[in-house]
């Protein structure tokens, strides 16, 4: 739940929904409705979020049949806790996991899982109102380079640690026979309440792009639920994201004009190519409005 709206998603192995819920449920606190969307400090907020949240997600997320991952992560009070770590135009030195409630495993340390870049993502609606928001990804281009039957076999082996542990510590995304990888496809429902007490939906996206595809989603659902931004708008908006420490910053656009704005804050930051794909389709009651990200080769279709 972020704000009024039921932020739903696809639950671990993949990483995508809960950490996108973790950032939403920590700028929640921030107000962010409140703040402009064209100042520096609003987006160094976001990107501390997101780096508290990745901090869990490489501590805690794996496939839940080989590991129990913790169901507090998306406590309220948890995040709230969290949220307190965020200092306004200051970078935060020692961003590390949190202990959230229910932990049942502690012994544990992150790992290291180079996730690729080489995923797709489509949303449909049909006209009995049933809706697909599908991400799918072998997992480097051309997967393995080995084709079965017309497909290609994927290489998502490279979701799992390369490590199984670190200082004689385990990794909960270490590779075991049978496990299913972590990733970070994050295809997103997002559902409002009427007045009357119905549930209806509202908002159908989700982007290719390995583990940046967390911030792609974050930063639109931000874009759409907090200042309403027109669909087509935010996907095309410049990209401002830090995972593990560095700023990045969408070259040839307005982002990356912040670059010195965000190394006096402390961070290393990094202008470069950042290709997302977004995907989505808003429900209205004047009807269905799509957008495709620019960025790619999708686009927009219905009759």
């Amino acid at each position: 739940m972020y704000k009024n709206f039921d932020v739903c998603g696809m639950g671990p192995p993949s990483s995508g929904a809960l950490t996108v819920n973790q950032i939403l449920g920590m700028v929640e606190n921030i107000k962010l409705e409140k703040r402009s969307k064209d100042d520096p400090i609003t987006w160094q907020l976001i990107a501390e979020a997101s780096r508290l949240a990745f901090a869990d997600r490489g501590q805690y997320i794996a496939d839940p049949a080989y590991f129990d991952v913790p169901s507090g992560l998306l406590d309220k009070n948890y995040l709230s806790a969290r949220s307190q770590l965020i200092s306004a135009g200051l970078a935060n030195k020692n961003v590390s996991f949190g202990t959230p409630p229910n932990l049942t495993q502690s012994n544990l340390v992150s790992g290291n899982s180079p996730e690729q870049a080489s995923t797709t993502h489509f949303v449909i609606v049909d006209k009995q109102g049933n809706i697909v928001s599908m991400t799918s990804t072998i997992e480097n281009a051309f997967g393995s380079r080995l084709m079965v039957k017309g497909f290609l076999l994927n290489n998502e082996l490279t979701d799992f640690s390369f490590l199984p542990k670190n200082n004689g510590m385990l990794v909960a995304n270490r590779v075991e026979a049978g496990k299913r990888p972590r990733s970070s496809m994050a295809p997103t429902l997002v559902f409002t309440t009427n007045d009357a007490g119905e549930q209806r939906p509202l908002l159908a996206l989700g982007s290719p792009g390995g583990s940046r595809i967390i911030n792609f989603v974050a930063s639109a659902l931000i874009r759409i639920l907090d200042w309403n931004e027109n669909l087509q708008v935010a996907f095309d908006s410049p990209h401002i994201m830090n995972r593990f420490g560095t700023m990045e910053l969408e070259e040839d656009t307005s982002a990356a004009n912040w670059s010195e704005s965000f190394q006096k804050m402390g961070y290393p930051t990094s202008v470069q190519d950042i290709n997302s794909g977004l995907h989505g389709v808003l429900f209205h009651e004047s009807g269905l409005f799509g957008a495709a990200d620019k960025r790619r080769e999708g686009t927009v279709m219905g009759r």
